[in-house]
């Protein structure tokens, strides 16, 4: 796929040669209504914002992204005369708002920014809503008028923004900025209907200092170098939360023709060779689901403190260093952003609490990636792994938060990232795969990508693209499956193809006969065993284990000092349990040097158990929170009533 640069309307556009999927854009984002959102004050149903420009400096010293959002519109059909434009904003500071049918037409208009923090005489829920939703940006736009450009500033506290001093990156030199926009932190750094059921385009330029570099989720702009300056074209339409920002003291190595990866220069030569399926990866995928349709597919390694495993901004994957084992064992983390490529990006929930539709064809998506590139072995391991996690939080959780569907009135989308949408999500889907046939679900899938591509689509559009497309070819299969049950109803329906692995039946064998003094820990055929053969291992054993076990196992194995984060994680939860004083300093370490949830919830969680491990959590956050991005701190606050 080449690139060509065109101009339109004074402005540089990214026009993708042989990309007839999108061949005009603000037809595909701007079609039919949009679906109510409950976290967003947008009014796309009225006036849809079909593009923003962003022309941003970045201000490491006060903290801050300053600069000019410009927004094209769309008045959707019935929209009444006079009617506003309603976006969302988290904490920015509006300077400005004009208005016009071009650049060099705009007059200032009248705006009205609500409260961030406003009803305090309100019930302590809505207060808390008030606060997560943000404050309504609402401007009296002209009626002819098609542009709106809005001068604004973000808060050094913007829940999207993570500002790294140099002490804080792998280089300890430079600093570091990145921003988290999922699910609804987009609005704290710019302004716009911040929805997953509003499709935009976007185009950027960045300033910020001359020896740091900027990478987005976005194609660069070629032809344009200027120390300082980095400009980007996203030509496709994606919601507001795939919108991402870095910049860094950032090297750059070539996976392949269409893939690369970014990290600090300490970094980037480990993550290249880590990274090194990464091209065969995308082949699996578009044998047996289509093309790939974004053009370039790059990585960007961050520093540690990112709060998640990774993120799956289109043409620029974010991931966390805790990936990088050495072994690649951990790269399934890839395969999943990768097929965020398809499900997610090209076909995305438009509410958040669809948003199994993202997550639960990813992982399963992501199995059968890990399945064609490393064998089924692999994904058999994963998928026992994956089932394991996701049975541990059905019976912790209230019947209300294991429904795929779940509701989220009132609630921070947030709160429905848990392991249900994204196992019990490929569950479901895995149980249609068997009960269809393989060949006949591929080509359901395939046929669903193309269907809704570049579109926002809810459960109920998933429900009768169902129907109509395979439960209906085969009344006898569909019998099989209780749709209802899956997609509406808390816990896990019978029926399901269990997963197993012979590998994992090898590893149990050996935890029992260690446990039961048959062989001594040094003595086990532990050689060549995967990260997820050791994590069986780990989670095999009884939750209470005597200090001398525990101390055998570490002797034998060096747990304590594995650089894996994966198993260590493991390990440190099972040193807390059972009192292991051996493996403290580590944990502190670990706690501060890592800010990715997955690890810091659990840690911190079973050290809450007791009186002396909660006074010991909230020692150790007191060193580490300010490391952590606001994403993070904002949930081990929450943990830890601390704040």
């Amino acid at each position: 796929m080449s690139i060509g640069i065109v101009a339109a309307s004074g402005i540089v556009m990214l026009a993708l040669i042989g990309f007839e999927q999108v061949a005009d854009a603000s037809q595909v984002n701007s079609s039919g209504p949009a679906v109510g959102d409950r976290h967003s004050h947008g009014n796309p149903d009225q006036i849809r914002v079909t593009r923003v420009e962003l022309d941003l400096t970045t201000d490491f010293e006060r903290k801050e992204l300053k600069g000019i959002a410009t927004l094209l519109l769309r008045r959707m059909p019935g929209c009444s005369p006079g009617t506003p434009l309603d976006l969302d904003t988290r904490e920015l500071t509006i300077e400005r708002v004009m208005a016009g049918p071009a650049d060099d037409a705009m007059k200032e208009v009248r705006f009205e920014l609500g409260d961030d923090r406003r009803g305090q005489s309100r019930s302590e829920a809505e207060a808390k809503m008030d606060r997560l939703l943000g404050a309504r940006l609402r401007v009296f736009v002209p009626e002819e008028e098609t542009r709106v450009r809005i001068t604004y500033r973000t808060a050094p506290t913007a829940s999207a923004l993570q500002w790294l001093d140099p002490p804080r990156t792998a280089g300890r030199q430079q600093p570091f900025l990145f921003t988290q926009s999922e699910a609804i932190h987009a609005r704290s750094w710019i302004p716009l209907q911040d929805s997953p059921g509003v499709r935009i385009t976007y185009g950027a330029t960045i300033r910020g200092p001359k020896n740091l570099r900027a990478v987005m989720s976005a194609d660069r702009l070629p032809g344009q170098e200027e120390p300082g300056v980095d400009r980007f074209e996203m030509p496709q339409p994606i919601p507001s939360y795939l919108i991402a920002l870095a910049v860094g003291d950032l090297g750059f190595r070539t996976l392949g023709p269409r893939t690369g990866v970014y990290a600090e220069p300490s970094v980037v030569a480990k993550a290249a060779s880590e990274f090194v399926d990464t091209e065969a990866m995308i082949k699996a995928v578009e044998a047996r689901y289509g093309p790939y349709r974004w053009g370039r597919y790059d990585l960007l390694v961050l520093p540690p403190s990112f709060p998640f495993g990774g993120m799956e901004n289109p043409k620029l994957t974010f991931a966390t260093p805790t990936i990088l084992a050495g072994d690649r064992s951990l790269v399934s983390l890839v395969a999943h952003e990768l097929a965020h490529s398809w499900s997610g990006n090209l076909v995305t929930n438009a509410t958040w609490r669809d948003f199994w539709l993202n997550e639960g064809f990813t992982v399963y998506l992501e199995r059968r990636i890990v399945e064609d590139v490393f064998g089924p072995d692999r994904a058999a391991m994963e998928a026992v792994l994956g089932l394991r996690e996701l049975r541990e939080e059905l019976a912790a959780f209230p019947p209300r938060d294991q429904v795929l569907h779940i509701d989220l009135t009132d609630r921070d989308p947030d709160d429905g990232m848990t392991r249900v949408p994204y196992e019990k999500g490929a569950l479901f889907l895995t149980t249609l795969e068997h009960a269809f046939g393989r060949e006949r679900f591929d080509a359901f899938l395939r046929a669903y990508f193309d269907h809704f591509a570049f579109q926002s689509i809810t459960t109920a559009d998933f429900e009768r693209y169902l129907q109509d497309q395979l439960l209906k070819t085969d009344p006898a299969a569909a019998a099989k499956i209780s749709v209802q049950a899956w997609l509406h109803e808390p816990g896990l329906p019978p029926g399901f193809p269990e997963p197993s692995s012979s590998r994992f039946a090898v590893v149990a064998a050996a935890a029992r006969d260690w446990l039961d003094g048959k062989t001594a820990a040094d003595r086990l055929s532990t050689q060549g065993w995967s990260t997820h053969e050791w994590l069986h291992f780990l989670q095999a054993l009884p939750l209470e284990l005597p200090s001398e076990k525990m101390a055998a196992l570490d002797q034998a194995f060096s747990l304590t000092a594995s650089g894996n984060a994966e198993i260590s994680q493991q390990w440190l939860l099972m040193a807390i349990r059972n009192h292991y004083a051996a493996a403290d300093s580590r944990l502190e370490e670990f706690l501060t040097s890592i800010g990715r949830r997955k690890f810091l919830m659990p840690l911190y969680g079973e050290l809450k158990k007791t009186a002396e491990g909660t006074a010991r959590a909230k020692a150790i956050y007191a060193k580490a929170r300010p490391f952590y991005h606001p994403i993070a701190v904002e949930s081990v606050d929450r943990l830890l009533g601390t704040h």
